[in-house]
């Protein structure tokens, strides 16, 4: 079976005519979509229903789309969460990124982008089943359990983000090599993906604050002024 098919999304969109649009191209992409038109009814159906992925409106009555992402981050790390927005400053975006969101799109937006983005953070969520966990890398105290998608320092594990999960991976696979923002972004989110570079730095921070035992002094994932990152080998 197709990884992405009986995905269950939660589309969080308070104005009518553009959930039913959004919905209907979900629906002919095999998904299947809750609809909730405010945040309090949002966070409602997180609690009760299994959802793999949640699109966010961020101007929504009651509970803003920022607050909604902060609180099903915090209460479900492992569900993909893409944002949407009206506002294309850069420092909304970055708003949207520190509570937790994996991605961002900008209104108004080709709807058949948006299923495109939500396919490839689906495949990079992991929502796999975990039948083993023999696949399994192992870089001083972090271990990864590849199947399973779960990381682990010093046996206790992490509680990582979709995105912040496959960065991790990433850099343990290509220990000591310098990566780009640019590769970064490409291996993570994906070749096709449109967005930008602070996506890279938004997520690796708030990665050295999980991984880090001094964020503000990194020693695993090092700063490679004017290219991007690397990973300390030793």
């Amino acid at each position: 079976m197709n990884n992405e098919q009986n995905k269950t999304i939660l589309l969080v969109e308070d104005e009518k005519s553009i959930r039913g649009f959004i919905k209907i191209n979900l629906q002919r992409n095999d998904f299947l979509v809750i609809e909730a038109a405010s945040g309090e009814e949002a966070l409602s159906k997180m609690h009760t229903q299994k959802i793999d992925l949640a699109i966010l409106d961020v101007m929504l009555p009651g509970i803003d789309g920022y607050h909604v992402c902060k609180e099903i981050r915090e209460a479900y790390p492992q569900v993909g969460i893409i944002m949407l927005t009206a506002k294309s400053q850069d420092m909304d975006k970055i708003i949207g990124l520190e509570f937790g969101a994996d991605d961002y799109m900008i209104k108004p937006f080709n709807p058949l982008e948006l299923v495109l983005r939500v396919k490839a953070l689906i495949r990079r969520t992991g929502n796999t089943t975990d039948n083993s966990s023999e696949n399994i890398l192992i870089h001083g105290p972090f271990k990864i359990e590849v199947d399973a998608q779960r990381a682990y320092k010093n046996d206790i594990e992490l509680d990582l983000t979709p995105k912040e999960y496959m960065l991790l991976k990433i850099f343990i696979e290509n220990a000591g090599k310098a990566l780009k923002r640019d590769d970064l972004l490409d291996m993570a989110w994906g070749y096709n993906f449109m967005g930008d570079s602070k996506l890279v730095d938004v997520n690796i921070r708030r990665l050295r604050s999980k991984i880090e035992d001094d964020a503000s002094n990194p020693t695993f994932i090092e700063t490679v002024w004017g290219t991007g990152y690397r990973w300390h080998k030793n």
